[in-house]
């Protein structure tokens, strides 16, 4: 992650080219289990009479369980104990049962649904950072942007729920997927990318990428390093946005967009996020990974902010508005990620990373609770600018990499 400069394309010409598409695929299938649920509230409220407030519960839930997941495989050095592309075949696969497991669950069976999603965010530990590591042991070059494809892989596997939803989906006619047929779908899916990943790949000829033992001055170096405090409390400001946005675009959308067309324009909104995350990569070898950071940033706390006049906008003004927003809070994720690994002192670097990650998904639990539960008493164009407060902090906190910064990233 200290070199993101050289493309994809010229990385390294011995790679194997099916290496990096099929990394690509494995995040993508293997992270469309995060949102699962979330695509088919709508049929589980109708179906078990669940409250409008249960999305948040269900989402924090797999939040929790991931931030839980990563310290028990960074604690007990799970992926150095076992080959990763194993490790992520398993994971991928009991992620997808524990998924499909609440496509057969009989109705208002709560308790166990919420086992469930957290069993999917405890697993999912096991896939999108396994991913990430196995992409580090191919590409010790250009990582930065092969980090780009795997975020926008991450935020297309997001997004991939709410478009089986509204596959089946006609003006005015019923779906052709029932809910427990979308989980299911998305647990197969899971499963293609795990063996995809375990049967396709080879062992990269750098060998296992070696992980340091967790240690708390990963802590300490975070609030003590001025530059190392600037990236991570960055990606802290964005992820107080970006999971509560995701969360929140399906209610956006019902406000304006007739129910059928709500699952497949979630999808968009979402899915553009890929192209934030692939074109920041892309300019950063340009501008400098803190710059895009900070565009980014900026522009979607702008579109958080400007949420009360475009909330009633003109049709077109209004899709427009939430497709950029879509792009910008994703699109400096891979940045953010590339900044905290470069600013860490080396011996601390995987330390540094799983406490961010685990702060920064525990940020994203008090933000979904916040801004879920405030749209049962407050109007979204009341509530909407309040996200813009994790950009305005993480822009205030950028300060000391963009003074430093030179405008090539090396």
């Amino acid at each position: 992650m200290r070199h993101p400069g050289k493309a994809w394309t010229t990385v390294n010409p011995s790679v194997p080219a099916r290496v990096l598409p099929v990394i690509v695929f494995s995040q993508f299938a293997g992270t469309s289990l995060w949102f699962a649920t979330n695509a088919v509230m709508p049929d589980l409220q109708a179906a078990w009479g669940l409250a409008p407030s249960a999305v948040s519960t269900l989402t924090s839930v797999v939040q929790l369980g991931f931030v839980m997941g990563t310290l028990v495989f960074a604690l007990l050095t799970i992926a150095d104990r076992y080959r990763p592309t194993r490790l992520f075949l398993v994971c991928a696969v009991a992620g997808a049962v524990a998924n499909a497991a609440a496509a057969f669950l009989p109705t208002g069976a709560w308790a166990a649904l919420l086992a469930s999603r957290f069993a999917v965010g405890f697993l999912l530990a096991g896939v999108y950072p396994v991913g990430m590591r196995i992409a580090a042991s191919w590409y010790r070059e250009g990582l930065g942007a092969a980090l780009g494809l795997l975020v926008g892989a991450l935020v297309l596997g997001t997004a991939l729920p709410y478009g089986l939803r509204a596959a089946g989906w006609g003006e005015g006619a019923p779906s052709l997927l029932s809910w427990q047929g979308v989980l299911l779908g998305v647990s197969l899916l899971a499963i293609a990318g795990g063996l995809a990943t375990a049967l396709l790949l080879p062992d990269a000829p750098h060998g296992v990428v070696a992980r340091q033992k967790i240690s708390a001055r990963g802590l300490v170096a975070i609030w003590s390093d001025r530059r190392l405090r600037a990236s991570v409390f960055g990606y802290f400001g964005h992820m107080w946005e970006l999971y509560t946005f995701y969360v929140l675009v399906p209610f956006i959308l019902a406000s304006r967009v007739a129910a059928p067309a709500v699952s497949a324009t979630a999808f968009w909104v979402i899915a553009s996020g890929v192209l934030g995350c692939v074109g920041g990569g892309l300019l950063a070898r340009r501008m400098g990974s803190a710059r895009v950071a900070r565009t980014q940033l900026a522009m979607s706390g702008a579109c958080a902010l400007a949420a009360p006049w475009l909330l009633h906008a003109p049709l077109p003004v209004f899709t427009a508005w939430l497709l950029v927003w879509g792009i910008t809070v994703a699109g400096d994720s891979p940045q953010f990620s590339a900044l905290s690994a470069r600013n860490a002192p080396p011996q601390l670097v995987g330390s540094v990373l799983t406490f961010a990650n685990c702060i920064g998904f525990g940020i994203t639990v008090l933000s979904i609770e916040l801004f879920v539960r405030g749209t049962r008493v407050m109007p979204l164009e009341v509530l909407l600018p309040g996200l813009a407060l994790g950009p305005a902090v993480g822009l205030w906190m950028l300060r000391p990499l963009l003074a430093g910064e030179p405008a090539r990233s090396r």
